[in-house]
């Protein structure tokens, strides 16, 4: 069954190549949907029957190797898939989340001109992400680290034509660079390193099972991994590399949810998590990672209180979960921080997919009524659970889930990284509390959303408000679905304090993930410990910031909508700076943007201008003088040509004469 492990990115990949080749031929919107997502389903099932097997099997991971890829000197590369509890989970929360994005794309995309050309696009996305958590060594790992890249360039900039679309995805190309220099640094330096030990690898299972050659908190160790977290913080849009995720919104909200959900956002996470061993042998750079991860959520989290895009808050409130993440795995809970990862892929993509249908429901509206208004602005929205109830119900419950609210996906994950940030020998009580507090900011900007949308007065357009349908089966199925596991997803993590109180119910997933973390996690003590009544305290805190910030939400937006336009009027320089994002934008362009556009123009005019262009046309110049001068010699008259054969004559009889 292993050596099947290359059928489950190769189906995406088939998808990507029919629809790509042949999409525009096909001319069925509903047949180059099915082509796409049943190879992703396909990849789904595989990726089942891979979990099942490894479910039942004593020996946790597997090697499939498809051959040799590269050979030269002491570097042996080889091309191989590896298969254990980890990556097991990730595929099966990529393909699966994938399956439901692309049914509901049939429904969303429907009437695109470039239906087959977006499709192509979300098959190679979903292989490149398949490529990346499957690879068995970092260079697999990099060329769906790459693929993901592109791709996520080529659908934020789906529609080309429009500026601030293809600025967008050019953004998160030059953005990602960056972070992918950390990365190639990093694995450069891993491999110089292991070599001056003897030992040439770059193969994940040999990387943990050879960490102990490189010592133990020493300076090559630390520069390895913040090189690789410098890749991390690219990919999963950490401070200061944040600033493209929030401009992926100008793709298609499918691909916000595909991105922000289960594949591109979340490689960095990943990355750690499968190099642990090694990270966890530089207590510096987890402290780096724990305080980089604490900050993000925290500043992320201030900016969606004044956002009006309904996508551009889901993007920041990504940003700010990114940051518990990274917050876990700073904090050596590891297995807490893929748990909160896999819980969030639920709930953020029946987010945004819910965002989509409110989207195209006042775009329909809109269109209907031939009105030129923004169906994404929350102010142009209000009262939509009445024209939308599936889309409300299942969009209210994910809300509930990534407020933490008890016994919802996000209470036992989101907590558990509260209370290993609390209680970990490598957590801290600061941490613990900028990470409750930017939990009760989630809930309060989360609400504000839920309110401005979906309750009080309708605001959007008495033309077009009529006109608002609910979304079709084959969108607010996918959205039913993921409500489903943002309820209940979290129970496969069920923290022990309250699996004992409740019947002796086992963490499950951090009994699969064992193989993985255990090892790393006894061997340099990395341990969560204190008293239960201490856990139930922290947890007991979080969910009472979270319901204060809920409550804070329907006080200013449902029982006094006055308070916030009082509020913004004064302290309006405090608005301005959160609506602008803090203007970190802005700085930027100040400080590397402009500048290095005026280097470039200056080394333009001094190299090109001056001198490769001076150098050509200086030639054409003297060539054109040159010609000026002889052709004064090309008179057409026979006499003038008799007088330079006798001028001619005369020089060569005085040359001979005088020599």
């Amino acid at each position: 069954m292993y050596d099947n492990l290359w059928l489950i990115p190769f189906f995406p990949l088939l998808g990507f190549l029919i629809n790509g080749l042949l999409g525009r031929k096909i001319k069925n919107e509903k047949v180059v949907g099915a082509i796409a997502t049943l190879a992703v389903f396909a990849s789904f099932v595989v990726s089942c029957m891979c979990f099942v097997r490894l479910l039942g099997d004593e020996v946790k991971t597997h090697e499939n190797i498809i051959g040799s890829w590269i050979s030269l000197g002491s570097l042996q590369v080889d091309w191989g898939f590896l298969l254990d509890p980890l990556s097991a989970l990730m595929i099966l929360n990529v393909t699966g989340l994938s399956t439901l994005i692309h049914l509901y794309s049939i429904g969303y995309m429907h009437g695109e001109d470039g239906y087959p050309r977006f499709f192509a696009y979300m098959n190679l996305f979903t292989f490149a992400m398949l490529m990346l958590v499957l690879g068995n060594n970092a260079l697999v790992m990099f060329v769906g680290w790459e693929g993901v890249g592109l791709c996520s360039y080529l659908l934020i900039g789906y529609y080309y034509e429009k500026k601030s679309a293809s600025d967008a995805g050019k953004k998160a190309f030059v953005v990602n660079r960056v972070g992918d220099f950390g990365f190639l640094l990093g694995l450069f330096l891993l491999f110089w390193s292991f070599g001056q030990n003897g030992v040439w690898t770059i193969n994940f299972t040999e990387i943990a099972a050879n960490a102990g050659a490189l010592e133990n908190g020493g300076i090559i160790v630390t520069l390895i991994t913040l090189c690789f977290f410098l890749g991390a913080t690219g990919k999963s849009a950490q401070i200061p590399l944040y600033t493209w995720l929030p401009d992926a919104m100008e793709g298609p909200t499918p691909v916000s949810a595909l991105i922000h959900a289960a594949t591109m956002v979340t490689a960095g996470v990943y990355m750690i998590a499968r190099m642990n061993g090694l990270f966890a042998m530089s207590p510096d750079t987890m402290m780096v990672i724990a305080i980089v991860g604490a900050a993000t959520a925290i500043f992320a989290a201030t900016i969606g209180f004044a956002q009006n895009d309904i996508k551009r808050v889901l993007a920041y409130s990504t940003v700010s979960q990114l940051g518990f993440m990274f917050l876990a795995m700073g904090i050596g809970a590891f297995t807490a921080g893929i748990f909160h990862l896999l819980t969030h892929a639920f709930f953020k993509a029946c987010l945004f997919l819910g965002s989509g249908s409110v989207i195209h429901g006042l775009h329909h509206a809109y269109h209907h009524a031939h009105l030129n208004h923004d169906p994404q602005d929350m102010r142009n929205m209000g009262g939509m659970r009445k024209k939308m109830p599936i889309t409300f119900i299942t969009f209210f419950l994910s809300t509930l889930a990534i407020c933490g609210l008890p016994f919802f996906s996000a209470f036992f994950s989101k907590d558990e990284i509260l209370w290993w940030a609390f209680a970990s020998t490598r957590g801290h009580w600061l941490l613990w509390l900028v990470g409750t507090i930017a939990a009760g900011m989630t809930a309060f900007y989360m609400f504000r959303l839920v309110f401005m949308t979906f309750f009080g007065a309708q605001k959007t357009d008495p033309r077009a408000k009529d006109h608002i349908p609910e979304s079709p089966f084959v969108m607010t199925f996918p959205l039913m679905v993921l409500a489903a596991l943002a309820t209940f997803g979290g129970l496969i993590g069920i923290p022990h304090v309250i699996g004992d109180l409740v019947g002796h119910i086992p963490n499950y997933l951090q009994q699969f993930l064992a193989p993985v973390f255990e090892h790393t996690q006894t061997f340099h003590g990395i341990e969560a410990h204190g008293a239960a009544s201490a856990e139930f305290g922290t947890i007991g805190v979080s969910v009472g910031v979270g319901l204060v910030g809920i409550g804070l939400a329907w006080l200013f937006y449902c029982k006094y909508p006055e308070i916030p336009a009082r509020f913004c009027a004064r302290f309006t320089r405090l608005h301005r700076a959160v609506f602008n994002k803090w203007y970190v934008d802005e700085l930027y362009d100040a400080l590397i943007v402009n500048p290095t556009k005026r280097l470039g123009t200056g080394l333009w005019q001094i190299f090109d201008v001056c001198i490769v262009d001076g150098i050509v046309n200086g030639v054409a110049r003297c060539i054109r003088g040159t010609g000026g001068l002889l052709r004064h010699t090309q008179t057409g008259f026979t006499h003038s040509y008799a007088m330079s054969m006798v001028v001619g004559v005369v020089v060569i009889i005085a040359i001979c004469v005088f020599q």
